[in-house]
């Protein structure tokens, strides 16, 4: 009789133990249930993502957002933003958004708007801000050209453009014992209008390109005057003129003094002799008192 009861009261401890098992089980897949009811997946960047990066599947993932926090824009699955191109910088983890993404092209063409122009220049470390000019900075362009007037050879500086956003900018490689290492140049890209286009082309051509770093907040710009070498060096007085050169000779013309004028030598007057007449004859005497 006392075996029959210990066996009942495993059965029973068992049933017990089973039953509190399945309610614990069914609060836990409840409460889960209520948890992710208000989450949704979200397609984010799985690295770090450059503008002109295309996507492929090793550069995105799924995460669950809460649904009142999905942005506008976002996409639920991979499939739906594989090969497209982004024209915007994502970090890690963060969402992947159509306004982020386009279709067709690719690169930093897709940081370019519309009736703007990318144009690079190469500048040195040393004129560049000692290279920690980084996309999205503002930068002030000048340009010092050597001109020869005035007879003397003398540099001008100019401010030619300001206040221009910087798309791109990295150390330029040169190839030296088949490998690539790195110069003192840097190359910058910047967003510019046609005509600035033309003016910093030019610049490139007639002389050095200088880049000035601004404060981002600071969108004055300025009317600035060009600065020569006498200027910078203090020195107010003109140059000498230039000689002249004759057409056709490559010396300069040399002024020639003019003679003085030759004054004829002063002629003693010869002394007087009286005329004395005999006869027919007439002859000239000495005075008696010489």
């Amino acid at each position: 009789m006392a075996q029959n009861r210990g066996g009942l009261f495993v059965v029973m401890a068992l049933v017990l133990g089973l039953g509190a098992a399945f309610l614990i089980f069914m609060v836990l897949n409840t409460a889960r249930a209520g948890r992710t009811a208000g989450l949704v997946p979200v397609v984010v960047a799985n690295t770090d993502l450059t503008y002109g990066t295309k996507l492929d599947q090793s550069q995105l993932r799924v995460v669950n957002f809460p649904k009142e926090s999905v942005p506008e824009g976002a996409y639920s699955d991979i499939d739906s933003v594989l090969g497209n191109t982004t024209k915007v910088f994502l970090a890690a983890r963060e969402a992947v958004l159509s306004s982020k993404l386009s279709t067709i092209g690719g690169g930093l063409s897709m940081m370019v708007r519309p009736t703007l122009r990318a144009s690079s220049v190469d500048v040195r470390l040393a004129s560049s801000v000692s290279g920690f000019i980084v996309p999205g900075d503002r930068v002030d362009v000048l340009v010092t050209v050597d001109q020869q007037g005035g007879g003397m050879q003398e540099a001008i500086t100019k401010t030619i453009l300001q206040n221009m956003e910087v798309l791109a900018a990295g150390p330029k490689t040169q190839q030296k014992e088949k490998e690539d290492k790195p110069s003192d140049m840097q190359t910058v890209t910047l967003l510019v209008d046609p005509v600035g286009a033309e003016k910093l082309a030019n610049g490139m051509h007639e002389g050095k390109v200088h880049l000035t770093l601004r404060n981002p907040e600071d969108q004055d710009t300025l009317t600035l005057a060009a600065i020569n070498t006498r200027q910078v060096l203090g020195s107010s007085a003109a140059p000498a003129p230039a000689p002249r050169v004759n057409r056709g000779s490559s010396r300069p013309a040399v002024a020639r003094q003019q003679p003085a004028p030759v004054q004829p030598p002063a002629v003693k007057p010869e002394p007087y002799k009286p005329s004395v007449i005999r006869g027919a004859k007439k002859s000239n005497e000495e005075p008696a008192n010489k």
